[in-house]
């Protein structure tokens, strides 16, 4: 396997810029899911990566070998698509054996190395099937065993899940991770839906029209967001974003509720105008005199846990209460931030800003 690297790859149609200046390095074996809102440019990055879009400016090394300019055939990569992509007239093994075949290799060779495939992603009783024969699950197992016989040095994932049902999407998350722990190969994985990222990738790259706005470890990202833009698209349900302004004694809602902050950051940041983010998880019931008010507008109850819908003063949040409540709307609750789980950022520039005094 490989790292690849990029460094300063920007992408233009015509006068239009899609991508801008991204340097980026994934290393050998590791999991990186590039994930962003639809038109920020991660499947454009990961087209490029691959070979399929040319790169207006910057180059792109795998392995140490550069490939800005060189065809896919010839980067040693292999990629799975959203769509499968597999020939309808092939069986699975012809499918699966079928770039081994285009490229020479011996007979006795393609058979093994799809055995091999078929072996590892439970396909063996596949084999002589069509793809009209096959689940969504199933087509798209033989689409990345299709990928894995070819033992390239990295692969590629285009929203591979997206076409699956939500059951069948968290079962195929599994195989995806499982596959990885046992190929140990660098793999780039675009997708739409932070949870698949969280649960999945080693470190996830969040876009945002054409610009990277954090690149960590997923725990990283969903504790210590950089900005306001990361902080509400990491975690689900989203983060709730309150504004107001910092005053000695807390934050400062528009309605005159006030939510503790940290001592330093009351003091250091009094007066600014801020949002205040904080997860739905992080509320946390208590008695009249240790919360504060909210009115309850819709209940959602989810079995183990309940999703209620909030006016805190004049701004509207969600809590995610970790148990069942019996609450209905028009009832007051108190609720208080779980202690060090707030966020706040600057209510112009979106960025973090520090809370305890220290950079």
């Amino acid at each position: 396997m490989a790292e690849v690297q990029l460094a300063q790859v920007q992408k233009h149609y015509g006068a239009t810029a899609v991508i801008h200046g991204i340097d980026l390095q994934i290393r050998d074996g590791e999991f990186v899911a590039l994930v962003g809102p639809s038109g920020c440019g991660k499947s454009t990055l990961l087209r490029m990566i691959a070979g399929l879009e040319p790169v207006s400016h910057g180059r792109i090394h795998i392995g140490g070998r550069d490939v800005t300019d060189l065809d896919p055939k010839d980067r040693d990569i292999a990629m799975v698509f959203q769509n499968y992509a597999l020939y309808p007239h092939m069986t699975v093994a012809a499918n699966m054996g079928f770039s081994l075949e285009h490229r020479g290799r011996p007979k006795a060779e393609i058979v093994e190395r799809v055995r091999w495939a078929a072996g590892i992603l439970g396909l063996e009783q596949l084999l002589a099937r069509y793809p009209r024969q096959l689940s969504g699950g199933q087509r798209q197992r033989v689409a990345m065993g299709r990928a894995i016989v070819r033992n390239p040095q990295v692969f590629l994932f285009d929203e591979p899940l997206s076409n699956l049902d939500a059951k069948l999407r968290i079962v195929m998350r599994g195989e995806i991770k499982a596959l990885h722990q046992k190929l140990k190969a660098t793999t780039v994985y675009v997708t739409h839906d932070q949870v698949e990222a969280m649960t999945m990738a080693d470190r996830i790259v969040v876009l945002n029209a054409g610009r990277v706005e954090q690149v960590g470890e997923p725990l990283a990202l969903f504790d210590r967001p950089t900005n306001q833009f990361v902080a509400g698209f990491i975690g689900s349900p989203a983060m709730n974003f309150i504004a107001g302004r910092c005053t000695p004694q807390g934050f400062a809602l528009e309605g005159g509720v006030v939510l503790p902050v940290p001592a330093p950051a009351a003091v250091m940041h009094a007066g600014r105008a801020v949002v205040c983010g904080i997860r739905p998880e992080h509320f946390e019931p208590c008695a009249a005199g240790e919360g504060v008010p909210a009115q309850v507008q819709v209940v959602e109850p989810l079995g183990s846990e309940t999703q209620l819908n909030l006016r805190l003063g004049d701004a509207q949040v969600i809590a995610l209460i970790r148990d069942r409540m019996a609450a209905a709307p028009g009832d007051v609750l108190h609720l208080r931030p779980k202690a060090g789980a707030l966020h706040l950022f600057d209510a112009a520039s979106g960025q973090r800003l520090d809370l305890e005094g220290v950079a």
